[in-house]
């Protein structure tokens, strides 16, 4: 049998809206992609309301846990194609095929890299992604971060804990944070370096990173020598599914939604930050409740079909 609602994506969106598609008594099925999505890797979350203070993973553990409960199905896999046939979507994945009446796309954003050479041949060794994974590795090391935003300077916080030194790598004029993540960034005084109006335009290494090329100067040379690099440049919309079920985007390539979170083709939906319905300002509340929309809305939706069980 189809399932009413299949959720692509298990961040807050994908599972904000599979607790309410439970709620609705909606046949619903999680594909987990990357458990968590960005989430689960965010670290320490303190402005989520209701809770103080709580490590991203086990926020997503507790949502993943409050879909399991009311019957919700969460499915570890990733898809790689839906297509409409008649009145179902299809939805496979490297191991089966699932069909569904209505498909909500929580699918997030990919992480954006530099783009340069020897950049995914240095990934893992030397070049990372994620603060929080791979920051612990540095105790006493020198490293960089390269950003500008309030994500790379939280990272910059978290990297504090254990880095002997950090170059905050900066392309803009400023860095642009939250009042309270600059204050604890300042705190970590000389550990921090700010290198302003730089970027990086080499990655130099062998079998692990050694050094990069700077786009400037600093303290008279433009080489500068590193155990780890880290980037937190922002994120690119996922567009997997856009050509396959043709839908619309807007100019940066996310889904393209009105405000219940249909997309052009009935029966598809958006959450979190597949769309750039809150524009740059992506947080989990808005995720979780962008989430929650879209449940409703392929709910209502649900219910005028002809479907016979």
């Amino acid at each position: 049998m189809p399932y009413d609602l299949v959720i692509v994506g298990s961040g807050a969106a994908g599972l904000a809206a599979g607790l309410y598609a439970r709620r609705y008594q909606m046949k619903t099925l999680v594909f987990t992609g990357e458990f968590g999505g960005e989430t689960a890797t965010a670290g320490k979350i303190e402005n989520y309301p209701g809770i103080l203070s709580i490590d991203g993973y086990d926020l997503m553990k507790t949502m993943k846990g409050q879909v399991e409960t009311i019957g919700g199905e969460v499915r570890e896999g990733w898809v790689k194609e839906i297509k409409k046939q008649g009145q179902f979507f299809s939805l496979t994945t490297d191991t089966d095929t699932v069909q569904a009446f209505t498909v909500i796309l929580a699918i997030g954003a990919k992480r954006r890299h530099l783009g340069l050479s020897n950049e995914k041949e240095l990934t893992g060794r030397g070049v990372h992604y994620c603060t929080t994974c791979d920051g612990p590795l540095y105790g006493g090391k020198t490293i960089a971060m390269v950003g500008g935003g309030d994500s790379s300077v939280k990272g910059v916080n978290f990297l504090g804990e254990y880095a002997k030194k950090i170059f905050f790598i900066v392309r803009g004029k400023e860095v642009v944070a939250e009042p309270i993540n600059m204050e604890q960034m300042k705190k970590l005084g000389d550990k921090v370096e700010v290198l302003l109006e730089t970027e990086v335009k080499e990655i130099i290494g062998e079998q692990k990173l050694e050094k990069i090329i700077l786009s400037k100067p600093h303290q008279g040379l433009s080489e500068l020598a590193l155990d780890g690099l880290f980037v937190e440049i922002g994120f690119d919309p996922d567009q997997t599914f856009t050509k396959q079920l043709g839908l619309e985007t807007d100019s940066h390539g996310y889904l393209t939604v009105d405000n219940l979170m249909r997309t052009n083709i009935p029966g598809v939906f958006g959450g979190g930050d597949a769309t750039n319905f809150f524009g740059r300002f992506k947080q989990d509340i808005t995720a979780a409740a962008l989430g929650s929309v879209a449940a409703t809305s392929a709910y209502e939706y649900y219910k005028t079909l002809d479907i016979k069980k």
